[in-house]
């Protein structure tokens, strides 16, 4: 299979690559800005029908999550109006999509796992433009699967394990809120499953996927400073209203992944498990 992988310089873009080597049967287009400006229509399009791609996995998106209250205009563009230009120049060219999606659609006022039923109700820009872009997804592409995760991290890039792992050297102490819930997920974890999903065939939908397990952003804080062997700064509990920020945040975003996990007989492993892997792989690099 032809297959264009969007953002290929972000988190997961860049897992992607390295399991494309596992993945021997396709061929690859990664790209990103550079190579190709999903915010281009005609660049789209024209990329799309020369390459003749039969499957986009479009993993570029507008993350900054604060910024994005300020950038309405250019979070929408990436998180809504590209994706809906990728999804019909798929449709057009009888390709599948894949579109990674987030659990900022959700206000995070649920007190149990969220599952593909409940009704989004975003409370951010960055949420709402990222719900925008699997509508369009969805109705422009017959084949399509909309994957929401959450609480990214990887080996690759700036993400919340680096800066906590950076922060625990430079510092004595560090505050973390303790009151927002949810589930970590390693981007490789996540590539993983994708091509799962590749090599079994889409079936049409919205999923959810993170790790297996629950914690606060504190509880992921204390895991990454004993996994990296750091000592001597002592990680502080914080409520949300201590550390202000411009958008808000679900209090609540546990991710319920049965659907994912049937559908595609995926098997997930606990946060903790890949954390350690990855902390690992970070360790062994510097």
């Amino acid at each position: 299979m032809r297959i264009l992988v969007t953002g290929a310089n972000g988190q997961l873009g860049n897992e992607m690559q390295v399991l494309a080597k596992e993945n021997p049967q396709h061929t690859y287009y990664f790209t990103d800005v550079q190579e190709l400006d999903i915010c281009d229509k005609q660049a789209v399009w024209a990329y799309m029908a020369e390459k003749q791609i039969e499957l986009v996995v479009n993993c570029a998106a507008y993350t900054a999550v604060d910024k994005a209250e300020d950038n309405q205009e250019l979070a929408y563009k990436l998180n809504c109006e590209a994706p809906k230009q990728l999804a019909s120049a798929a449709q057009a060219n009888g390709a599948a999509m894949i579109q990674v999606s987030t659990d900022y659609v959700f206000d995070g006022t649920a007190h149990s796992p969220y599952t593909e039923e409940c009704n989004p109700s975003p409370d951010s820009v960055y949420g709402t433009t990222k719900l925008e872009g699997e509508k369009e997804v969805m109705n422009c592409c017959e084949k399509t699967a909309v994957i929401r995760t959450a609480w990214l991290y990887s080996t690759f890039g700036n993400n919340f394990v680096k800066t906590m792992i950076r922060l625990g050297k430079e510092r004595d102490s560090l505050g973390v809120v303790f009151d927002q819930i949810g589930t970590p997920t390693y981007a490789n974890d996540l590539a993983r499953a994708i091509y799962t999903i590749i090599n079994k065939g889409i079936v049409r939908g919205i999923y959810h996927f993170s790790n297996e397990g629950v914690c606060s952003w504190y509880d992921f804080t204390v895991a990454i400073h004993r996994l990296a062997g750091i000592t001597t700064c002592k990680v502080k509990p914080l409520h949300t209203a201590e550390y202000p920020a411009k958008a808000n945040r679900p209090a609540y975003s546990v991710l319920d992944k049965t659907k994912i996990k049937t559908t595609f007989d995926i098997e997930i492993p606990h946060w903790e498990e890949s954390l350690k892997q990855c902390i690992d792989k970070i360790m062994k690099d510097e």
